[in-house]
């Protein structure tokens, strides 16, 4: 059983997700594409989520959100979800479509880190050594959308989403600047992430080139069995992050107050199972307030500024 997991409200995460043995399954086309977009914007729109990045490589996907409302499970169930069952129907299976381990979502602190983390998702085909620059991937990537604070459309696929059962024709998705740089320019943002994004791409040229090897290339990503895998070995039993802070400081505050809110719940749950009235559960609780019913402290009790909910 995992730790229970503090859903807070006006927090940026960054979700990845395997697909089953690390197979192909994401492996890019004009369907898979379109399907991640389209699944991409539909749960983005249930769960009043923002989009700041994203990178759908062939087994794995890399998307960033920032979650005014505390709503990522909503988010993460939708989408994984709803990709999880198109790409089987276009792939003509029936097994797990993703790995049976849980998706990953790691809270980015402060500007700096999603800024970071959406340079590593767009560089990562380059990480791989599958393109040697980010724009060449022919896979998802908003990398583009994102130098422009664009947006992005998909339509409903062809099969499986049945106009019937109410699934919009057009899903159109902007993809947001990460708070925390407001301030710039659009000249100024775009020579920012530009900038880093052809440093992290320098890194991997040059390690390339040290050890003599070339990228797969584009002709032959496309032409690879969605069925197989890497040959290179899986790591195993690693680390799973809940937090990414560059800052030492910001780091070890946030997983104080991790350690803290675990402390409350672990007290609470141990009352609510004692039958214990009126057990109030810390700020955050998800799961038990969802579908236990709890009681929960408000952040105006713990003096926390909420973000407004986004108008309908």
């Amino acid at each position: 059983m995992t730790l229970p997991r503090q859903v807070l409200p006006d927090c940026d995460q960054m979700i990845t997700r395997r697909c089953s043995e690390r197979r192909f399954f994401l492996r890019p086309d004009d369907e898979t594409n379109n399907a991640f977009l389209y699944c991409l914007g539909l749960a983005a729109q249930r769960a009043k989520v923002e989009v700041t990045f994203a990178t759908a490589m062939s087994n794995h996907h890399h998307t960033g959100i920032r979650d005014p409302e505390g709503n990522f499970p909503i988010f993460t169930e939708h989408f994984h979800g709803l990709l999880a069952r198109y790409q089987n129907a276009h792939l003509r299976r029936f097994e797990n479509f993703w790995s049976t381990e849980p998706a990953s979502v790691v809270r980015l602190v402060e500007p700096n880190d999603v800024l970071d983390k959406m340079v590593y998702a767009f560089t990562n085909p380059c990480a791989a050594d599958l393109v040697d620059k980010a724009e060449e991937w022919p896979g998802v990537s908003t990398y583009h959308a994102a130098l422009t604070s664009g947006w992005l459309v998909a339509t409903r696929p062809k099969h499986f989403f049945r106009e019937k059962r109410g699934m919009p024709e057009v899903i159109s998705i902007r993809i947001a600047r990460p708070r925390g740089f407001d301030h710039l320019t659009q000249t100024e943002w775009i020579e920012l992430l530009t900038e880093r994004v052809q440093a992290r791409e320098a890194q991997y040229r040059s390690h390339r080139v040290e050890l003599g090897i070339t990228v797969l290339g584009r002709a032959r990503i496309l032409a690879q069995d969605p069925f197989d895998a890497p040959k290179s070995h899986a790591p195993h039993f690693q680390m799973n992050p809940r937090v990414a802070a560059k800052s030492k400081w910001a780091r070890i505050e946030t997983l104080m107050r991790n350690k803290g809110f675990l402390a409350r719940y672990r007290a609470a749950f141990l009352g609510h199972l004692a039958g214990v009235a009126d057990v109030l559960f810390p700020f955050g609780t998800y799961w038990m307030r969802k579908f236990g019913k709890v009681a929960c402290e408000t952040a105006e009790a713990l003096g926390l500024v909420v973000a407004e909910p986004a108008p309908a």
